[in-house]
């Protein structure tokens, strides 16, 4: 008796190890290879074999948690069934040619904590839906075609560390409620058409490592209170229309640094 236990115990171990993934995953990313030619892939999938095989995918407990194809030729448009994979923890489709707007369903991915889709062809508004990601700690859409006002709704993402927007065609201001971002430890704006002051509530970010706004059209003045932030050790302000010149900082020290500069000087306290 004691043997069959084991034998029933082990069998049903191998059973859940071997489980499939759902249907509604494995369409989702079948029409993700269909929408984006994955026949062209640099690295290509083999649709009759297990999913976990399957180049840059992840799966943990038959659930897919991770989509990895950055620099992987992917060329097309996300298909709205990528929604259903909502287990997602990470999607990575950087350095690729998709294009169009990013798909609504993806709101459907409450798990998801990256979301990375730089140096793509994605237009159009990033849309509020954002906000209800709120387990996103990394968003970086930097090198797109993305137009319009960065959302309100983006600082509902109280457990974002790194946001990366830059090199779009973003309008109106830098949102007032950044500081809701507590966790934020890198902020990249650089090479839009931002207008209006830095607000002094990114003085209150003070997890921020990272100041990237150059390349915009800002006005009036760098919070003189950013100068207490003791992890800030990287500042670009470069080519705005900022009251004073401001140059890069880069500080291997910046708890020793004031990081406030005016007329292209640089105050340490030694």
């Amino acid at each position: 008796m004691k043997n069959l236990k084991l034998t029933i115990v082990f069998f049903l171990t191998a059973m859940l190890s071997f489980a499939e993934v759902s249907n509604s995953e494995k369409e989702a990313l079948i029409a993700l290879y269909n929408s984006t030619n994955g026949a062209s892939w640099n690295t290509t999938w083999d649709l009759e074999a297990p999913i976990d095989t399957w180049y840059g995918v992840t799966v943990e407990d038959s659930k897919v948690v991770g989509l990895n194809l950055s620099f992987n030729n992917l060329k097309g448009q996300l298909p709205s069934e990528v929604g259903n994979l909502i287990f997602l923890k990470t999607i990575n489709l950087g350095f690729n040619k998709i294009n169009g707007t990013l798909p609504k369903t993806l709101s459907n991915l409450k798990s998801l904590e990256n979301l990375e889709l730089f140096l793509n062809q994605f237009e159009g508004n990033i849309p509020a839906w954002i906000g209800d990601l709120k387990n996103l700690e990394v968003l970086a859409l930097y090198s797109n075609k993305f137009t319009g006002e960065i959302p309100v709704t983006i600082t509902n993402l109280t457990a974002l560390k790194s946001l990366e927007l830059g090199s779009n065609y973003l309008e109106g201001t830098i949102p007032y409620a950044i500081n809701n971002l507590t966790q934020l430890k890198k902020l990249s704006l650089l090479d839009n058409r931002l207008v209006g002051e830095i607000p002094e509530t990114i003085s209150q970010l003070t997890n921020l490592e990272e100041l990237v706004l150059s390349n915009n059209q800002l006005t009036g003045v760098l919070p003189f209170q950013l100068s207490q932030l003791e992890n800030l050790s990287l500042v670009m302000l470069s080519d705005n229309n900022l009251n004073n010149e401001y140059v890069t900082i880069v500080d291997n020290n910046p708890s020793k640094s004031t990081l406030f500069l005016e007329d292209k000087t640089v105050v340490h306290n030694d």
